[in-house]
């Protein structure tokens, strides 16, 4: 429609163009024949109106066009039938000038014939001329009219067509149950049309029923955890009031203690990986050292209770790199914690920074065995955890860093060697 718009319009205006090219050159042909003529004295004045002038038989342009013959006295000396009394133009005035003569458009070209003594001026209607463009543009637009409801008719028919298997598709979402995560059913032969969409659907369908499945798994485990430390608690409490000797009360408290601790640990990671997989990586200027330096201050207690000596290595200078400072934090905290877990009692765990142009590396060498080789091609899952050193671990630490540094773009990387066991980071600058 657009295309047929901006033809019809190029046509009006070609039409148009041509038009005037071919009427004015008709005026101008007019002039020259009048001035002819009455040079050859072959148009004779009419004796009983001077102002009438009577043309020859064979001349076709009196039916669509006028004539006025002026003196330069100013006295009119003839014109043609139906031709304006008043003058048309101002003496001496020569070439094309549009009018308006009595509310009628009118388009005039005058020539001055010096022999004569007088000057002679043709016009037409231009509400011909437009009469004319109208009758081809409207002999151009009735096709269109006609043929424009029959497309409309035919592109309907086809969109409904083409459309039919996306609403059956539509209708079968909107009657599926919502636990109903299954693929959709193709048929014998689904509709070409809607092949990659239904490809699409059944993908995401199974991502979400493996996505429903970890969350149903993580919660049973989540409440399994929780529900252990608790038993331990309630059982503990029991203990401690029935208690007949302070050795028996202090020894129930103590458990107590720990079941707490374990308990608020697992809560706290528990939010920690439900706020890394909200997060979605802010980048900023961060200072690794400073968040090095700052993580290792914050578990110190933890350090010191277990027996195990922390250390730090960082370059001379500082710098900055382009990170999530609290996923960083996040990530460091929780491999930091499972190192000072897995050292036994007078180890150490030494954590080493370096840079160079476009990595940054950390280095988390603890005194631990390593990961166990039951557990190692599922070490970063949920809830998957060793129990060498200590069975308070909720399995979650490992699971909340290797999302972080996923988010950050990082690696993460382990490796025994003589002198320890390496948990390695590598971040991009």
């Amino acid at each position: 429609m657009a295309v047929w718009l901006s033809a019809v319009l190029w046509i009006e205006h070609s039409t148009r163009a041509q038009v005037t090219r071919v009427l004015d050159a008709r005026l101008i042909e007019a002039a020259r024949m009048v001035s002819s003529l009455v040079s050859k004295n072959q148009i004779s004045l009419n004796t009983h109106d001077p102002a009438q002038i009577s043309l020859p038989a064979d001349a076709q342009y009196q039916h669509q066009q006028f004539c006025q013959i002026w003196s330069f006295s100013g006295e009119l000396v003839g014109r043609s039938q139906g031709a304006p009394a008043e003058r048309l133009l101002p003496a001496e005035d020569t070439g094309f000038r549009n009018i308006t003569q009595n509310g009628e458009r009118l388009r005039v070209f005058a020539i001055v014939n010096r022999d004569l003594g007088g000057q002679v001026m043709v016009g037409d209607s231009l509400a011909m001329r437009d009469k004319l463009v109208h009758d081809v543009v409207a002999g151009f637009l009735w096709p269109a009219l006609v043929i424009l409801p029959v497309m409309a008719a035919l592109i309907w028919f086809a969109t409904a067509r083409g459309l039919a298997p996306l609403d059956q598709l539509a209708r079968q979402l909107e009657g599926r149950k919502v636990s109903d995560l299954g693929a959709l059913p193709e048929g014998p032969s689904p509709p070409r049309e809607i092949r990659p969409v239904t490809r699409a659907l059944n993908d995401l369908l199974h991502r979400l029923a493996i996505a429903r499945s970890r969350e149903r798994d993580f919660i049973s485990y989540a409440a399994h955890e929780l529900k252990t430390p608790l038993a331990g608690l309630k059982m503990q409490a029991h203990v401690a009031r029935r208690a007949e000797d302070d050795a028996t009360r202090d020894h129930a408290l103590a458990a107590i203690e720990r079941s707490v601790t374990r308990t608020d640990r697992m809560v706290r990671q528990l939010l920690d990986l439900a706020r890394v997989e909200q997060r979605k990586g802010e980048t900023a200027g961060t200072d690794p050292g400073a968040v090095a330096r700052q993580t290792l201050a914050d578990l110190t207690d933890l350090a010191d209770r277990r027996g195990v000596a922390l250390g730090l290595d960082l370059p001379e200078e500082r710098h900055e790199i382009a990170s999530d400072e609290f996923l960083l934090t996040l990530a460091l905290r929780n491999l930091i914690e499972n190192a000072i877990q897995a050292t036994p009692s007078g180890g150490e765990v030494r954590l080493a920074l370096s840079l160079d142009g476009s990595r940054c590396t950390f280095d988390l060498r603890d005194g631990g065995t390593g990961l166990p080789e039951a557990i190692r091609a599922r070490a970063t899952e949920k809830f998957v955890k060793g129990t060498q050193f200590d069975d308070s671990g909720s399995g979650l630490g490992l699971a909340i860093a290797t999302d972080a540094l996923e988010t950050l773009g990082g690696e993460l990387r382990f490796e025994m060697l003589p002198d320890g066991h390496h948990t390695r980071i590598a971040l991009p600058v």
